[in-house]
């Protein structure tokens, strides 16, 4: 039987929307920008994209804050989509966070955290392999990553509080290093306004047309904004939640999006858009361009340090998502379970690490998460359609924060989305049609866990 130990709330506003903005930035923004240069070729066009995807996510956000509100526990998101359409919904979008979506993000930041600690010291070197397996070389990038979820995973048990000192450490260090490198760049870096007047030239993709490249574009703007929901997931750790979620989804979001926008901005100052479009390492090229060679470790340790930074919320919230599951009796049992001297779901958490290790040594995290990406934007139009069923459904509940330009604004989240997923759809056909067999595929585990909790309730009726 699960403890009657519960979740506790600590979390204050300030732990909320650093824990919001440090899952956000990670490594994506460092290494989208070439992606979007390519589709967008314009610089205006490249930096409005940014803009784009900060004004729909904060479209979003404005929906999702009122349905924090109403539904201040764990689980944030599956939370709402169960309300709104039932069980199975909320288990299929339950299902995709844990097989891929969060535990897939963990792996890539894992690595990525490796991979650019042993740019900055080189006696770390991430792709040495140091033992053969049959099915795959354990190198010793794969061992930091694992030590890095480990660590990170351990200090999520022993409590909300010291999760967040941690998680709040590193966001503050990611943002004064952020700092460093904007301020820095524009002040004292070789850089050329020149840059903003110039378009980049076609090559192979000059038939691509404008909306169509800003759609895909928008795929990795998508991705690197992805994270806003995470502290949705942790509602039921949160101090007086109806005030503070709403405001941590909206400040948080803020926060992010003018330093998104400022990054990108000294990437365009530092590198014309041609060199933009042929770098994988923009942030690392742009350094080198407005300083010198010698900056370029420490560029790796600054993307070190927000891979390792966003590691730690994304592990935090997504456990709570399976421990919501576990308590509605369509997940494994065992996760329901709250430690009863640190009140948190350690089951969950060591589950998720457990697969998060899996991804990591497979190295297909970023494939999966690419796939899944087209349903993680439609779960979020759906999540939105979701607010106006609920005003329907459930319009006595309270809500101490009411959607910003509601129906207006969510009702344009909800075209601008859905254009956006039928573009992708077009365009990464692939991508689209394998990450809706990943959903699907929890079918029949849902239907299992729904058989299994129907017994249980059976038995419950029969003794008493």
């Amino acid at each position: 039987m699960p403890s009657e130990a519960k979740l506790v709330r600590g979390l204050s506003l300030t732990d909320s929307i650093l824990l919001l903005a440090g899952g956000i930035i990670g490594s994506g923004i460092f290494l989208t920008a070439k992606d979007v240069a390519i589709n967008t070729r314009h610089p205006w066009l490249f930096l409005t994209v940014w803009v784009v995807g900060m004004g729909m996510a904060l479209l979003a956000c404005f929906a999702f804050a009122e349905l924090g509100g109403m539904f201040p526990h764990a689980g944030g998101q599956y939370v709402y989509m169960r309300e709104a359409y039932g069980d199975a919904a909320g288990f299929l979008y339950g299902w995709m966070y844990f097989t891929v979506s969060a535990t897939g993000t963990v792996a890539a930041l894992g690595v990525g955290f490796a991979t650019y600690l042993g740019q900055t010291f080189p006696t770390l070197h991430a792709e040495q392999v140091v033992l053969s397996l049959r099915f795959v070389d354990i190198t010793r990038g794969h061992l930091i990553a694992l030590a890095a979820i480990a660590l990170q995973t351990l200090i999520n048990v022993f409590g909300i509080k010291k999760g967040a000192v941690l998680q709040n450490i590193a966001t503050w260090a990611k943002f004064g290093a952020i700092g460093t490198f904007v301020v820095g760049g524009l002040l004292l870096g070789r850089g050329s306004w020149d840059h903003f007047r110039h378009s980049l030239v076609p090559s192979g993709n000059e038939h691509v047309s404008i909306v169509t490249g800003v759609g895909i574009a928008l795929i990795a703007v998508f991705w690197a904004y992805d994270g806003w929901v995470y502290i949705t997931f942790v509602g039921g750790e949160v101090k007086d939640p109806q005030r503070n979620v709403p405001r941590a989804l909206i400040w948080g979001l803020l926060l992010v999006g003018v330093a998104y926008i400022s990054i990108n901005a000294v990437y365009v100052y530092a590198l014309p858009m041609n060199e933009i479009a042929a770098q994988d390492a923009v942030a690392q090229t742009a350094a080198v361009s407005m300083f010198s060679g010698r900056v370029a470790p420490w560029l790796s340790m600054m993307v070190a340090l927000s891979c390792f930074g966003a590691m730690a919320p994304c592990l935090m919230s997504g456990a709570r998502v399976y421990y919501a599951m576990a308590e509605d009796g369509i997940f494994f049992h065992a996760l329901a379970r709250v430690h009863p001297r640190w009140h948190t779901p350690v089951m969950s958490l060591v589950l998720q690490a457990i697969w998060a290790g899996v991804l990591t040594l497979s190295g297909k995290y970023d494939e999966l998460f690419t796939y899944v990406m087209f349903m993680m934007v439609l779960s979020y139009v759906l999540t939105v359609v979701g607010l106006f069923i609920l005003r329907r459904k459930q319009p006595d509940l309270p809500r101490p924060y009411r959607c910003t330009g509601y129906p207006v604004l969510p009702a344009i989240y909800v075209a601008l989305g859905s254009l956006w997923a039928l573009n992708a759809a077009v365009e990464k056909r692939k991508e689209t049609f394998v990450g809706t067999v990943i959903v699907l595929l929890g079918v029949p585990f849902y239907l299992y866990w729904k058989k299994q909790r129907k017994a249980a309730a059976t038995r419950d009726s029969t003794a008493s």
